[in-house]
């Protein structure tokens, strides 16, 4: 047989591809070429696949006199990686007759070492996930990527140290065959959390504020002068949020996996990601000549904290105005474009001014065009898409004592947070695409919180004389909503649209 036909699979941006290889051998010279827009990687598996067949006992590609071409379609998908090296070792090997099985159904996935061994590899996830979709039934992978691409049912999954392995598999020559991966079952360990809420000396009305945007997924904007935990609150904040579902852990550990940003485990909890302010445009958003994700799309079920929100560079903070919003990032480049999810929550911490000290009572030293620089950095439009606004002040010397009584823990606030997400998930069913209230729009907010005409009444009043915009009208909504889901309470009181008003923001000059 002078031709064969394998599967293997890449991902491209967060989508994830099926990619047909086929081997070609004919007489004369020795050569070799791999077609079908192969990118370096790509390009240097003729020799990593020949040393992997040697070291594996079998007559290397390049002992033989014979043309090799190695076809990866489709033609017009750019393909980058290591993701092909088993399957292009197989299809030659199944071309030159050194093997005889069936690659039907079967998909193969893996970087060889040059002594055969099996590397693991990045996107394992979503390329499982696509081959279920596309009805492949026997999925082959490097056994470091065995529990996670073992995640999805209804495929079998083989896990194996070595292209020998492989081979000895498939041409069923031993008595010991590859069995499949038993399917990983997700496993919800309580994660170590450095600080808790308890540990948190003080500050009731901020932890009050992150509670209520813990159960709602309501972005946050914590400012006050330096040193007064807003940054410690920030920590403990990723502690009371509830873990992620079994469909969300596989959203978020597939995107982690394909951005090289998972580490031993699964991602069961919400993610934090903490770039410095330093942080360029792309590296948050997302780009690069072949856009991938950043910083926004890492922190997709979690929360993206932003310290010293100010000092990012202001086409980095307007960068943030679709992802709040729409709860997605469309990155555009010459060599393409993509739509990347960014349903995260935002938290925010600031000091009132660059030196700190501004409405403190301590001297600002700051000159007023520095300071007018620095309230100008936040436009109105990104204001407005924060829900809660929390001033964390001072805290006295009184309360800082290690004889002054604890607050309530992380645990406990987790409870209610989840009881809160609970009623949310029974209220909207099975609309994926509103699972928080802060996700909710005009026609969810019109269906499921109706206002009583006394509270709209109250609430009309108080958007006139606070000059509320339409997007802040509904916001306070939301976080009313919020607020009673926490009570546990049926309706939407009076109460609770005047605490909600209390997190507008105040004019950005006394901040």
């Amino acid at each position: 047989m002078a031709f064969a036909k394998v599967y293997s699979a890449q991902t491209s941006m967060l989508d994830a591809h099926i990619i047909v290889i086929e081997a070609d051998l004919a007489r004369g010279l020795h050569a070799f070429s791999i077609v079908g827009l192969p990118d370096k990687a790509v390009e240097e598996a003729r020799d990593r696949f020949a040393a992997a067949i040697k070291n594996s006992g079998l007559k290397s590609p390049k002992e033989k006199n014979q043309k090799i071409v190695i076809s990866l379609a489709p033609a017009d998908l750019k393909k980058e990686g290591a993701n092909f090296d088993l399957g292009i070792a197989l299809a030659y090997l199944l071309a030159a007759g050194d093997m005889q099985f069936n690659p039907e159904k079967k998909l193969f996935l893996g970087e060889l070492s040059l002594d055969g061994e099996l590397r693991p590899l990045r996107g394992v996830l979503p390329l499982v996930r696509e081959a279920k979709r596309r009805g492949f039934t026997d999925i082959f992978v490097p056994e470091a990527n065995a529990r996670e691409a073992a995640l999805i049912d209804g495929v079998a999954v083989f896990a194996a140290d070595s292209l020998s392995d492989i081979i000895d598999h498939l041409n069923q020559k031993t008595n010991t065959f590859l069995s499949p991966h038993p399917q990983t079952i997700v496993e919800y360990r309580e994660p170590l959390y450095v600080i808790d809420f308890a540990d948190v000396r003080g500050q009731e009305t901020a932890k009050r504020g992150l509670e209520i945007a813990a159960a709602g997924g309501h972005n946050v904007a914590m400012y006050g002068p330096p040193g007064t935990g807003k940054t410690m609150l920030a920590k403990a904040f990723t502690g009371i949020l509830p873990p992620l579902s079994f469909d969300e852990v596989l959203e978020v550990t597939g995107i982690h996996s394909v951005a090289g940003a998972l580490r031993d485990d699964l991602v069961t909890h919400p993610p934090l990601r903490s770039p410095h302010h330093t942080a360029s445009h792309i590296s948050l958003v997302g780009g690069s000549t072949v856009p991938k994700p950043g910083e926004i799309t890492l922190a997709h079920r979690g929360v993206l904290f932003l310290d010293e929100f100010p000092e990012f560079e202001r086409r980095v903070l307007e960068a943030l105005r679709q992802p709040l919003e729409d709860r997605v990032v469309s990155v555009s480049r010459a060599r393409g474009s993509a739509q990347f999810p960014a349903n995260f929550i935002l938290l925010a911490a600031m000091n009132p001014c660059p030196c700190g000290n501004f409405g403190t009572g301590k001297t600002c030293v700051c000159a007023p065009a520095n300071l007018e620089r620095y309230r100008r950095k936040l436009s109105g439009p990104i204001i407005d898409r924060i829900d809660l606004w929390l001033d964390v002040g001072a805290v006295s010397h009184e309360k800082l004592s290690q004889k002054h009584k604890k607050g309530e823990s992380s645990v406990s606030i987790r409870e209610r947070v989840r009881g809160a997400r609970e009623l949310q998930r029974t209220r909207f069913g099975e609309n994926d695409a509103v699972r928080t209230n802060s996700d909710m729009g005009v026609k969810e907010l019109e269906t499921f919180v109706p206002l009583a005409p006394d509270v709209e009444e109250v609430l009309k009043q108080s958007a006139k004389q606070l000059d509320l915009s339409a997007r802040a009208y509904h916001k306070v909504i939301k976080l009313a909503r919020t607020i009673a889901d926490l009570e546990s309470a049926d309706d939407v009181s009076e109460s609770h649209i005047l605490e909600a008003l209390q997190y507008r923001p105040k004019q950005l000059t006394s901040l």
